[in-house]
């Protein structure tokens, strides 16, 4: 697993540095911690970040507001604001940049780990449908102190990448360490070379929720990464040390995929 790498932009030094420990402390990386909007822009662009963790209020002439607009015109990323102006006109002027979440503070870090649940979830669910939400009811509202994590999505996609809820947070997968994913009745195994991950949603769902057209369906119980074939004969495919049958009723769709590559 890859872990969410988090950029942090608050003006306040000790409030920045709490954050980074409580969130490392719960697995995820931070990437640095700035407090003005000029350093955010110049080191998102050159590097790769997973959320935007942002005080509306920052050291300079540009407000979190402004740098963040300009973060994701260069490339998309969900956006959490952390602001202790909770005042409507700085809600709305925050709305027009499409961010997943928003808290003020002071908050707890259970109420954190809500909003980064919340800002992975929606962010991927937008991506799926390949843009930003176009109408304000569909943006962030405030996080109200006892919202519920949206435990409905447990897979979600983010180009090429996967992030699995476990243990209450979103860890990122790249689509293409997975082998394959196995089914168990309700539930879907993911095999990759150092690890199994167990899901509880049929192997029909994970499919439905991907758009990886790599992975094809060649059993009832199994859909194999192609990429990952090592060989195949009349009954039986190969990925690594592992044996996959081919089913009767997907052998001619699995030979179809080889004919017209």
């Amino acid at each position: 697993m890859h872990t969410v790498k988090i950029l942090i932009v608050e003006d306040e030094a000790v409030v920045g540095l709490d954050l980074e420990a409580r969130l490392e402390e719960d697995g995820y990386e931070i990437v640095n911690v700035v407090n003005n909007g000029s350093k955010a822009i110049e080191i998102y662009k050159s590097i790769q970040v997973d959320l935007i963790l942002c005080d509306i209020k920052l050291i300079g002439t540009m407000t979190g507001i402004e740098a963040v607009r300009e973060m994701i015109a260069f490339r998309e990323a969900p956006v959490i604001y952390l602001t202790a102006q909770a005042d409507r006109s700085t809600i709305e002027a925050a709305m027009k940049t499409y961010p997943s979440a928003y808290i003020t503070k002071p908050f707890s870090t259970e109420s954190l780990k809500i909003a980064i649940d919340l800002a992975i979830n929606n962010f991927a669910l937008h991506s799926q449908n390949q843009s930003f939400p176009k109408h304000r009811d569909e943006t962030v509202k405030p996080l109200h102190p006892n919202a519920k994590s949206p435990d409905r999505e447990t897979i979600l996609q983010i180009n090429d990448y996967v992030f699995i809820k476990e243990n209450y947070k979103f860890q990122k997968l790249f689509l293409g360490d997975i082998l394959f994913f196995e089914a168990d009745k309700n539930y879907t195994t993911i095999h990759t070379d150092s690890k199994k991950i167990a899901l509880r949603l049929t192997l029909n769902t994970v499919l439905e929720r991907l758009s990886a057209p790599k992975f094809i369906r060649v059993h009832r119980s199994y859909a194999v990464n192609i990429d990952k074939i090592d060989s195949f004969d009349e009954h039986d495919l190969y990925v690594g040390k592992f044996q996959i049958p081919i089913g009767r009723s997907h052998k001619e769709e699995f030979m179809r995929y080889f004919m017209f590559r």
